[in-house]
């Protein structure tokens, strides 16, 4: 399992953190950090940590956070909103 950290801005649509941890405990320590470091920015900004056993596992699961809205309306991802 991969722990990927993402800091996603949702006003913008695109990712400002994206890094990959090998273990849960390095994963949550920078989540924190980065929590910290964007207390101050807007609260469109998203902080998490996500499990995965690959890269294009966490695409099917949580495209969101890796592809622009438009892309999301294209494929048909976003047919509930």
């Amino acid at each position: 399992m991969k722990y990927f950290l993402l800091a996603y801005d949702r006003r913008a649509g695109s990712l400002l953190v994206d890094d990959v941890y090998q273990d849960r405990s390095s994963a949550m320590q920078a989540r924190f950090e980065a929590e910290q470091k964007f207390a101050d920015a807007p609260a469109d900004i998203e902080v998490v940590v996500l499990g995965a056993q690959s890269r294009s596992q966490l695409l099917q699961t949580h495209a969101r956070y890796f592809r622009s809205f438009a892309e999301l309306i294209e494929r048909g991802e976003l047919a509930n909103v």
